[in-house]
């Protein structure tokens, strides 16, 4: 299989599969438990009909939407991931590049392989830090720090990681931040070799929005169950989030916000938008599908505060079906993290490009010519 044969994102993960050793793969791929919350935030696109209007001149239609107070070319962000040049060694810088060609909101991790500093010098494409609150306050005052220097946009705090998810593909596989080759895994790796020799012979492996503070995960072979558990802080509260965003200073959003009274408060305490997510069903499996999760959020707060709907797309049409039920726009990470993996930029580039094509085509066949014509009456469903 190759780059070209990749038409869908579900092909740009097979094609993944094909390129990465197993724990790697199965680290992107792999949620919790049961991974029943993971397949529900795709199907749950399924259970709702676009409804299209037909002969209303479609010859030129208008993809872009305001997020954030930053104009982006498609009411698409590429959300931040973690330890992306483990995936492959162009890692952050692949998909930063591409989102700056599209014109894309993209965000980075705490948990980034590539500084912060470096991430906010390339493009002038809008930029997201996702932020992990540790117990280390110096640390948090430290990346707080970095992103205003680096004229980042947007915070994201993340709070449903209180605790790690069960994620069971990682504890089979032994996955570790860095890889560490051990009897169990060393052959998925071994049986991989262009991946290895990226991974032995290129930059040396690191977290460098970390690395001034802690070892873990770092300098250090470590879950990441094992960090969550044991670096970040689980007395977290609202109290916390609200001084984290005056702190800031910026647009400042929350992530993984799922019930209607946490986006109430989210509102009270002046946050300017929540991503509804559950991490990818990396968390709490049995969790709700944020797209299912949408409408009850927005009738409450729809209008007060800006709405991210972020999980399980996987096509344009995804998208086009969280805007009629209310979002300002859709999110996720596997949509490029396989494109990544499978062939770096290139890949990500590919991605992009069809998921513009089938936003375009759908608005077109849908009979809109602007993003803010997705609404409710476009919407059924089942």
């Amino acid at each position: 299989m190759r780059l070209t044969d990749c038409h869908n994102i579900d092909d740009f993960r097979r094609l993944a599969r094909q390129r990465l050793p197993w724990p790697v793969f199965d680290y992107i791929d792999g949620a919790a438990d049961d991974e029943l919350t993971k397949v529900r935030n795709t199907e749950a696109y399924a259970r709702a009909d676009l409804v299209p209007d037909v002969l209303v001149g479609v010859d030129t239609i208008d993809t872009s939407c305001t997020i954030l107070g930053r104009t982006s070319a498609l009411p698409l962000i590429l959300s931040p991931t973690a330890l992306q040049r483990v995936f492959h060694w162009q890692g952050e810088r692949a998909v930063a590049r591409a989102a700056a060609k599209f014109g894309l909101w993209f965000g980075i991790s705490s948990l980034a392989t590539v500084s912060i500093e470096e991430i906010g010098a390339m493009g002038d494409n809008p930029k997201m830090f996702q932020f992990y609150y540790h117990k280390d306050r110096g640390l948090n005052r430290s990346m707080i720090e970095r992103c205003q220097a680096a004229k980042f946009d947007a915070i994201a705090l993340t709070v449903d990681t209180i605790v790690a998810g069960k994620r069971e593909r990682c504890s089979r596989s032994g996955f570790t931040s860095p890889p560490k080759f051990t009897a169990r895994n060393l052959l998925g790796y071994a049986m991989k070799p262009r991946w290895g020799l990226d991974y032995l012979l290129r930059e040396k492996f690191a977290l460098p929005n970390l690395d001034t503070h802690v070892r873990e995960g770092t300098g250090e072979a470590v879950s990441i169950a094992g960090y969550f558990n044991t670096m970040l802080d689980q007395s977290m509260d609202w109290k916390m989030a609200g001084q984290l965003r005056e702190d800031w200073g910026g647009k400042f959003a929350l992530k993984g916000v799922m019930s209607v009274s946490d986006a109430r408060r989210a509102v009270a305490i002046g946050a300017d938008a929540i991503m509804i997510s559950n991490h990818g069903g990396r968390q709490l499996d049995g969790s709700r599908s944020p797209f299912d999760q949408l409408p009850e959020i927005v009738d409450a707060v729809g209008g007060q505060i800006e709405i991210i709907c972020d999980g399980g797309v996987r096509r344009g049409t995804h998208a086009l079906k969280a805007l009629c039920a209310g979002a300002t726009a859709a999110s996720g990470g596997r949509l490029y993290l396989y494109a990544l993996a499978a062939a770096g930029q290139d890949g990500v580039e590919r991605a992009l490009g069809i998921l513009q094509d089938e936003i375009e085509r759908g608005m077109k066949l849908m009979g809109v010519t602007r993003v803010d014509q997705l609404t409710p009456d476009r919407l059924r469903w089942r």
